[in-house]
């Protein structure tokens, strides 16, 4: 076998390339395609989204970590009322402060990889269902006419706000001195997106943790200055 230095870089990837690896479980040679690696990316949460959770729709009264139920499998997103979800997503993260927080706020529910398949909804209430399971109360807002749900498929949650007319507030905050942990007091008064890069203007991603409305800590492997903007 040549080197592997010697090989052609290929910087037109698709879906069906793939890539030699190893499976954890048990230590076994796979090929691994671009599509499955982006698939697992989503579904885990690996690449941080603010705001955004992830759960698979199944038909069970009590879904399982990482899950919802409530409709019948072939439903209307537009007819959503009531959800059952777990207090976790499928990337294991504990969603349950959060969404409490964002009761008589706008999320919206849409199938990945398919964004003409959503529904706006106003979160109405959030209360213990048991066993690690909450009920989520809806309201329509808009949407949802031509999207349905199906079983065992993918779902993100996201918060969700339409244009008022009005210019939103943003915030920029610099990072003179190399650094892992940014703690930034921003005074928007809400939970505002983040992007981050350094000071080759390289988007870097780390971790985002909102400590209130007003405050956000980000969280690197490597220390570095740099820019975020939350908005």
């Amino acid at each position: 076998m040549a080197r592997i230095s010697s090989y052609p870089r290929d910087l037109d990837i698709v879906d069906d390339d793939a890539w030699i690896g190893t499976e954890s479980s048990n230590r076994l040679t796979r090929n691994f395609t671009a599509a499955a690696v982006a698939k697992y990316l989503n579904i885990k949460g690996k690449i941080s989204i603010s705001a955004q959770m992830v759960f698979k729709f199944v038909l069970q009264t009590t879904p399982a970590n990482g899950e919802f139920s409530g409709p019948a499998d072939g439903s209307n997103i537009g007819n959503i009322t009531t959800l059952q979800v777990s207090g976790l997503d499928a990337s294991g993260q504990n969603t349950v402060q959060f969404m409490d927080y964002l009761v008589g706020n706008d999320i919206l529910i849409s199938r990945q990889n398919d964004i003409s398949t959503f529904g706006h909804f106003t979160i109405d209430s959030y209360t213990a269902f048991g066993g690690g399971v909450y009920t989520l109360a809806l309201t329509l807002v808009g949407g949802g006419s031509n999207g349905i749900l199906n079983e065992n498929i993918f779902y993100d949650f996201a918060v969700f706000t339409l244009s008022s007319g009005l210019a939103d507030k943003t915030f920029v905050y610099e990072q003179i001195g190399p650094a892992t942990t940014w703690n930034i007091p921003h005074n928007l008064g809400k939970f505002p997106s983040v992007s981050v890069v350094n000071n080759n203007n390289i988007i870097i991603n780390g971790e985002v943790t909102y400590i209130d409305n007003n405050n956000v800590q980000l969280n690197f492997s490597a220390g570095f200055s740099g820019k975020a903007y939350l908005n």
